[in-house]
């Protein structure tokens, strides 16, 4: 037991790329899927999930939940999360970072992807 309160938790994000379609509007478009894992010795963590793109000038904005209005703030998962996003035509060409935050037991780890929206 205390092996594993010792092994380090493990948090990933995978994606289909760093060049997601932008769509029509926020309703309309090809979809972004991704899924955020989180484990710990290869087994499923309950954890807090925050999500956030930075724009260029370091401003966060919210990842909504599929196509909700409902931020993901701190949601809890059970070590697994996926979902998708939609582009608006506006991120055309601007370098966007996907900030994935999570918390579980007590540890913080966080992530940065890279993207950079195109027609």
């Amino acid at each position: 037991m205390l092996a594993a309160a010792l092994a380090a938790l493990t948090v990933t994000f995978t994606a289909p790329g760093h060049t997601p379609r932008i769509g029509a509007s926020q309703d309309v478009g090809p979809k972004w899927f991704y899924t955020v894992r989180v484990t710990r010795a290869g087994q499923p963590v309950r954890a807090l999930l925050t999500m956030q793109i930075v724009d260029p000038l370091g401003t966060t904005h919210p990842v909504d939940v599929g196509p909700t209005t409902t931020p993901i703030l701190r949601r809890p998962i059970n070590g697994r999360y996926r979902d998708y996003m939609i582009f608006p035509p506006e991120a055309r060409g601007i370098p966007l970072k996907i900030r994935i935050t999570v918390v579980a037991a007590g540890v913080k780890r966080v992530l940065t992807y890279v993207v950079t929206p195109r027609v």
